[in-house]
């Protein structure tokens, strides 16, 4: 189906493409008439709309997460990117692909599931590797594991964005472990692996992201350490005092009570993940932040995230020592050594 992307989408374009509709409401105008207020998205990126004219009628179309054909013009409104629409339906189901709708991690997932079984298997306590080994030996864990987003709209929130938040945390557990001696890695690792396995039952994400029922009434926090329990429990031998460890470290991990941990961390295992979650949402949050934000300067809008605004520039040395200021929004400013 050939349609426009949202990021095709330019300021007094006549729009004709297919997109997917994340949320939907109506509201009245000043002046009594009743209008449709709409976020458009695809994989690209995603845009608000308006739908001004037949508003009621044009309604009773299509409903929020369906894929609809979409025409009218796009207009610049607050310095933002916004379309008239003059007419929406939707398209059946069968005449598109889901994931050409929803953002998606540029990494592969089958290769990022493979570098998460070779963590696994590297690791030497019998029962921790065990527990991880059937835990992604169950088929439908492993598929939602590989395509749920990390989050809604915090961090990581593509398809793939768990699995390659949780990969990315491995890597800075393991350098972490290595730098302090009296951590238990396997344990750290393990942490890092399941933290958030909670998520892929929390969240729903085969259309629009949003939460489950079930999501919204107990928590990927308490999901997740049911789920490690459950397969704890058939494990023939598992050490009551490691799988104490472990449940209170995906108890633990969002740091603060009022974060909605049911704990605090109360070992080094459980703090060094805390940190190493927290860091890992945040730098992936300013790195989104960065690549997406709108019009040129050095500064994104402000954001309530981070409660301020955050700078785009940088400053870098060049591969012969020579130092060299560039402060162009946009640009890869990461330091030569730290690059792959």
């Amino acid at each position: 189906m050939k349609r426009q992307s949202v990021k095709e989408i330019k300021e007094g374009l006549k729009v004709d493409s297919t997109l997917l509709v994340a949320r939907k409401e109506t509201g009245v105008s000043k002046s009594g008439k009743s209008y449709l207020a709409l976020k458009l998205m695809d994989s690209t990126g995603e845009l608000e709309a308006r739908v001004w004219d037949n508003a009621q009628s044009l309604a009773e179309g299509f409903t929020k997460d369906d894929v609809c054909s979409v025409k009218g013009v796009a207009i610049s409104y607050q310095g933002k990117i916004q379309i008239n629409i003059t007419d929406i339906k939707r398209v059946a189901e069968g005449q598109f692909e889901a994931r050409d709708y929803l953002p998606s991690s540029k990494k592969d997932p089958l290769e990022m599931m493979a570098e998460l079984d070779s963590v696994v298997s590297d690791m030497r306590d019998v029962h921790l590797r065990g527990l991880l080994s059937a835990i992604f030996a169950d088929r439908k864990a492993r598929e939602l594991f590989m395509l749920a987003p990390a989050a809604k709209t915090m961090h990581h929130p593509y398809l793939g964005g768990l699995l390659e938040h949780t990969l990315s945390m491995c890597k800075l557990g393991n350098l972490v472990s290595q730098h302090y001696g009296t951590v238990n890695r396997d344990l750290l690792m393990a942490g890092c692996i399941l933290h958030d396995i909670g998520k892929i039952y929390e969240l729903s994400y085969s259309k629009s992201f949003d939460y489950t029922d079930e999501g919204r009434l107990l928590g990927h926090i308490t999901m997740g350490v049911g789920l490690v329990d459950s397969r704890i429990k058939e494990t023939a031998g598992f050490p009551p005092n490691l799988a104490m460890l472990l449940k209170h470290m995906i108890l633990s991990h969002h740091g603060h009570l009022e974060f909605g941990s049911p704990k605090r961390p109360k070992t080094i295992e459980a703090l060094l993940l805390y940190y190493l979650d927290d860091l890992d949402a945040k730098v992936n949050s300013i790195e989104s932040l960065k690549e997406k934000s709108e019009g040129a300067g050095n500064w994104t809008d402000y954001q309530r995230l981070f409660e301020r605004y955050i700078y785009k520039g940088g400053y870098r040395t060049d591969e012969k020592g020579g130092d060299v200021r560039d402060n162009d929004a946009g640009k890869d400013l990461s330091p030569t050594l730290f690059k792959s």
